[in-house]
């Protein structure tokens, strides 16, 4: 008879039924998440709960006890080095069921059993929501309100400074050389040949007369 007895037996004998949540509870502490039917993870929770409590006093006394229930060295060192840290802060319900729907062979209800602090979807914060970004009849008004608001003083346009060419010091300037007069003349026509004749002969008999006025004033 089941009286008083609050446990579910999940229709196993005692050996069978440790084992099995032995075995379930190291595969939830390395994978962090397992899939199963309701009833084991409710049996599960009950079995794993207490022992992630004990892992937050790391004594080789606890870590006797955990492995007593667990047999698998692996899983006891991943809580007590990760796990436990993870979940320091935390004073109960490492554990959430996730109902997944009803299984097809047998229609047995199917859930996900997982720990808290390892599930980052749920502890990630969420994105704000981007605005729509549709154009309104009203929006050009209040923007053009806007600006003018926040922007009362118009900024006067930057008068730009004429830029000063420097000059080298050291710069020599090379004298244009004229051509001989004689060259200009051989390039010169007929007419500005007998022009230039009668130049020199004035020029000649000027002299010839200034010679004369010295020699009589002497």
């Amino acid at each position: 008879m089941r009286h008083n007895k609050k446990f579910n037996h999940l229709s196993r004998t005692s050996s069978h039924r440790k084992a099995m949540l032995s075995n379930m509870a190291a595969s939830l502490i390395l994978h962090k998440r397992i899939t199963t039917t309701v009833a084991k993870a409710k049996a599960l929770r009950v079995y794993v709960e207490p022992m992630i409590t004990r892992s937050k006093t790391d004594s080789t006394h606890s870590r006797r006890m955990v492995f007593r229930q667990l047999q698998n060295k692996f899983a006891v060192t991943e809580l007590f080095r990760e796990v436990s840290v993870k979940v320091a802060d935390r004073p109960g319900g490492y554990t959430r069921i996730i109902k997944l729907g009803n299984r097809l062979g047998d229609n047995a209800e199917m859930c996900m059993i997982e720990l808290v602090d390892y599930n980052d979807n749920l502890l990630g914060t969420k994105a704000p929501k981007k605005t729509k970004s549709t154009r309104r009849r009203g929006s050009r008004k209040a923007t053009e309100t806007t600006a003018k608001v926040e922007s009362p003083v118009e900024q006067k346009p930057v008068e730009q400074k004429p830029v000063e060419q420097k000059t080298e010091k050291n710069t020599t300037v090379e004298p244009t050389k004229e051509e001989p007069v004689e060259n200009k003349i051989e390039s010169a026509s007929v007419d500005e040949k007998a022009e230039i004749n009668e130049i020199k002969e004035n020029i000649t008999t000027e002299k010839e007369d200034e010679k004369d006025d010295s020699k009589d004033k002497a």
